[in-house]
């Protein structure tokens, strides 16, 4: 009797389940990495909206800051809509509600500057291991 070469059902569904344990493992760590991205990537879309802000500071038109005026577009690929707001004493705000992954959508991220030029980043409604670095 010849003996039939392949694998068996038995191989087969042991290589199915090892492929489904590392699915589920691999899956929700891929998530959480594009949801990082996204949110770094929107920080980025907005950050050189402080060269804007400065510039306006220094020539004094305060009161003009708006996202158009400090250069930045709205919406943007990774924010549905973005705020520039300048303050008389010299404090700014730029902010960007972020879109893309469940994860991220609806979160709101803000890069600010204190009277003194401090700038900083504030992503309050963001999971801690989602926010961009340096961000609180």
């Amino acid at each position: 009797m010849q003996r039939s070469k392949g694998f068996t059902l038995t191989e087969l569904m042991i290589v199915v389940a090892i492929i489904a344990v590392l699915a589920a493992i691999a899956i929700p760590a891929y998530q959480g990495y594009v949801a990082k991205t996204q949110a770094t990537a929107a920080l980025a879309e907005i950050a050189p909206g402080k060269n804007g802000v400065e510039s306006a500071l220094a020539t004094g038109n305060a009161s003009l800051v708006d996202a158009a005026y400090v250069g930045l577009a709205t919406p943007t690929s990774h924010c549905s809509t973005v705020v520039a707001s300048l303050a008389a004493d010299g404090s700014a705000q730029i902010s960007c509600v972020v879109m893309g992954n469940p994860q991220v959508v609806g979160a709101s991220l803000s890069l600010n500057r204190d009277a003194g030029g401090r700038w900083s980043c504030e992503a309050p409604s963001l999971a801690e291991r989602i926010r961009p670095r340096n961000c609180n």
